[in-house]
């Protein structure tokens, strides 16, 4: 089968194509032929290594997973003899597992015509939407409801602020809020006004030609997807016993990434009575029927930018290096 694979850290050139074995299908995995898959921002970072911090995970001097991409929707096409919620033909969406005792390394990512999953790492597609919108939703998805729904509690009623409406995360966030009963307002660029109204935000601020801290408005919680603005800043539009949801993380800095911001973000929390929480997303198969659940009720739809192919992952990722991604970038593997 084709997949593509690193065998060392670096830009998007490091990305190669390759014809490897196929998976093995023990007797607890479920073999999917992919159909699509996206590229997230932490794809980026297991490519480059970047932060250096971050290679205790990744591997100190080269990848130790050299698959990529975790976001997915196929077909099964196989199952496991103690797998008892899927049968081959089932439209499923969800995410690698990550590191599977027994799998080949080259075998785990999603970038690949087939992938072995776990059976608790899946579950059936919405029939709403197609592969290539539902490969978009597993991770930005569970970072949205996780740390909306999970951490900040956000409830209805309650004012959110979105920094950095129109990407990944931003968008379902923006769309995941007003399912809770939430009154939006995203932040993004001009170009992104329209799409963000469009995905149901009360008010948008065009940050090249407004400061949301200078709005004189506060907010109950803020999921900040940037971190371009000083804690301080954010601190001074938030009620007084409001959240504030750090979801950011690009490297401030190549050795420590986000780090320094994060260590000072949790150093001041116990002087103020704001909630201060770093944005964890903890993967669960319960949390994917929640985003099928509120993908059938008509609440959530992932937007995508642009979809390229299997053999186009080094232009897929170049994109989603820029940083200006609306939504999310998906790869279509159906004719690879």
């Amino acid at each position: 089968m084709k997949a593509v694979t690193i065998d060392r850290y670096g830009s998007p050139d490091v990305l190669q194509l390759k014809e490897i074995e196929d998976p093995l299908v023990e007797e607890d995995d479920v073999l999917v032929k992919i159909r699509a898959a996206s590229v997230n921002p932490y794809d980026w970072h297991v490519m480059t290594g970047l932060p250096y911090i971050a290679r205790a995970q990744f591997g100190l001097l080269k990848p130790k997973v050299t698959g990529m991409g975790a976001d997915l929707a196929g077909r099964v096409k196989a199952v496991g003899k103690n797998v008892t919620t899927f049968v081959p033909g089932d439209e499923v969406f969800g995410e690698v597992d990550g590191e599977v005792p027994g799998q080949p390394m080259l075998e785990l990512g999603s970038l690949a015509e087939y992938v072995c999953v776990k059976e608790s790492s899946i579950v059936h597609k919405p029939e709403g939407l197609t592969f290539e919108q539902a490969a978009a939703l597993p991770l930005a998805g569970h970072t949205a409801l996780r740390g909306l729904r999970d951490q900040a509690g956000v409830a209805a009623g309650q004012s959110v602020l979105i920094n950095g409406a129109s990407g990944g995360v931003g968008t379902l966030a923006v769309q995941v809020a007003k399912a809770l009963g939430a009154e939006v307002t995203g932040v993004c660029s001009t170009k992104n006004l329209d799409l963000v109204r469009s995905l149901g935000a009360d008010r948008v601020i065009d940050y090249t030609r407004e400061d949301f801290v200078q709005a004189g408005q506060r907010y109950d919680v803020i999921l900040d997807n940037v971190g371009n603005r000083k804690l301080s800043e954010c601190l001074q539009v938030l009620e007084p016993e409001g959240v504030y949801l750090a979801s950011f993380g690009q490297p401030g800095s190549r050795w420590l990434g986000p780090m320094l911001q994060l260590v000072s973000m949790a150093a001041k929390s116990a002087f103020v009575r704001q909630n201060l929480v770093t944005l964890t997303t903890r993967r669960t198969r319960e949390a994917l029927l929640d985003l099928k659940e509120l993908v059938d009720e008509g609440k959530i739809s992932p937007v995508i930018d642009r979809t390229y192919g299997l053999g186009e992952a080094v232009d897929a990722m170049r994109y989603v290096e820029e940083g200006h991604a609306r939504g999310k970038v998906v790869i279509s593997v159906a004719d690879a």
